[in-house]
């Protein structure tokens, strides 16, 4: 890449966008002509969608939009201003009140996208004193997050936990605090964090544990509070209030719960720090009052309807179980995402491009979302999909080697 941007001289621009569509890294945007939802339009035609984060197809659903829709009448489109101004309208706090309640703990602060509150929370949590342990893969805005924080940055391998423990006995003792911070649900392979070994090294070294439970939100757990719920059940009261106090817990609003938004749930203290200190937080107009009601609406729809979540985990073991009974190998996912891995980007466009001559919406993933050499389709699953529409998939997924381009 070149250094300098002149006024008068903006050549190098085309010069590497050219290179971007040379190596199969180029992107484009879809013109979607319909909400989002199992089937969506795009220039007139219809494909079953594959490509959406709305794992419990709330994102069109009916009570939402009746929600969004008496916010608006109320309360306007518009927050208006940061949440400490006068953009703290009744749907946030409302919102608020019953993600705290719904997490069971204490407080809980929403910011107006998942990314956002990734940043605000590992940036105020951590500074130049203190170090980080990050997982490999985990999320641009976490990494953002961690460079924004001025900590020093320590990488794990992906998941391991003997490496993690490497690292924190070799540049932990002398920092003045240590967070490890790390996904739940890798949003790329649809695997798991160890959280339950990440908390006990959390404890050993009195680390804080930072976990975005972005992709396991809504769908994971009994309740669907996520992947703590699913590996870290609490036994009793006490255990789960200490965990709480290490275990600083992220989601979002804008996947599973088909609305807008991130949160950050824990202790009044933890919340109080955050507003006052979380600068994309205090910078940033506060989320909008339709944003806030959709997403009331959808935490009781979550507790309400389980069916949900069971279908779209049930769908996701029926695909997987498709493409293991043809021969392909085990992807590693454990949840409503499931990666096609193709290895080079071009290729990837090649397979997505000739699934769509299908009707069959799967994006292509490339660098830098996945690691070199590791480019996949990325099939996300919604409890709004038919036990057909995963056999239709699975069978054009099994074909594609076959046409593999030359």
């Amino acid at each position: 890449m070149r250094r300098f941007l002149t006024t008068d001289n903006m050549t190098w621009m085309d010069d590497d966008l050219a290179d971007l569509r040379q190596r199969g890294l180029y992107r484009n945007r879809r013109p979607v002509q319909s909400a989002q939802g199992p089937r969506v339009v795009i220039q007139g035609r219809e494909f079953v969608n594959f490509a959406s984060n709305d794992y419990l197809n709330l994102a069109a659903d009916p009570r939402l939009i009746r929600a969004a829709t008496r916010a608006a009448r109320r309360f306007g489109c518009g927050a208006g201003a940061s949440p400490l101004v006068v953009g703290h309208l009744p749907p946030l706090g409302a919102l608020e009140r019953a993600l705290a309640r719904w997490e069971e703990t204490e407080a809980a602060l929403v910011f107006s996208s998942g990314f956002v509150a990734n940043l605000a929370v590992v940036s105020s949590l951590a500074g130049a004193e203190d170090v980080i342990f990050s997982d490999a893969l985990n999320h641009a805005s976490l990494i953002d997050g961690c460079r924004l924080s001025r900590a020093a940055v320590q990488v794990y391998r992906h998941a391991d936990v003997n490496h993690l423990e490497e690292l924190l006995r070799k540049h932990g003792a002398q920092s003045r605090r240590r967070l490890i911070i790390t996904d739940t649900v890798f949003s790329m392979d649809g695997d798991f964090a160890p959280l339950a070994d990440l908390l006990d090294l959390a404890q050993k070294f009195d680390c804080l544990l930072v976990i975005d439970e972005a992709h396991a939100t809504g769908v994971l757990g009994e309740h669907g509070r996520g992947l703590t719920e699913l590996l870290l059940p609490p036994t009793n009261y006490e255990q789960r209030t200490t965990n709480n106090k290490r275990i600083i817990k992220i989601g979002t609003l804008s996947k599973a719960f088909g609305a807008q938004g991130g949160f950050v749930c824990g202790s009044r203290t933890l919340i109080d720090w955050l507003v006052n200190t979380a600068r994309p937080y205090i910078f940033s107009t506060a989320l909008a009052p339709t944003a806030a009601a959709a997403a009331r609406r959808a935490i009781a729809l979550v507790q309400e309807e389980p069916e949900r979540r069971r279908y779209v985990l049930h769908l996701a073991d029926f695909l997987r179980g498709q493409l293991k009974e043809a021969g392909f190998a085990d992807s590693g996912s454990r949840c409503q995402i499931v990666p096609f891995i193709v290895g080079d980007s071009k290729t990837a466009l090649a397979f997505s491009a000739l699934l769509e001559e299908q009707g069959l919406l799967v994006p292509a993933i490339r660098p830098p979302s996945v690691p070199e050499g590791t480019a996949r389709l990325r099939i996300s699953l919604s409890a709004g999909h038919s036990e057909q529409d995963v056999i239709s998939l699975a069978k054009a997924l099994i074909e594609l080697p076959a046409r593999k381009p030359v």
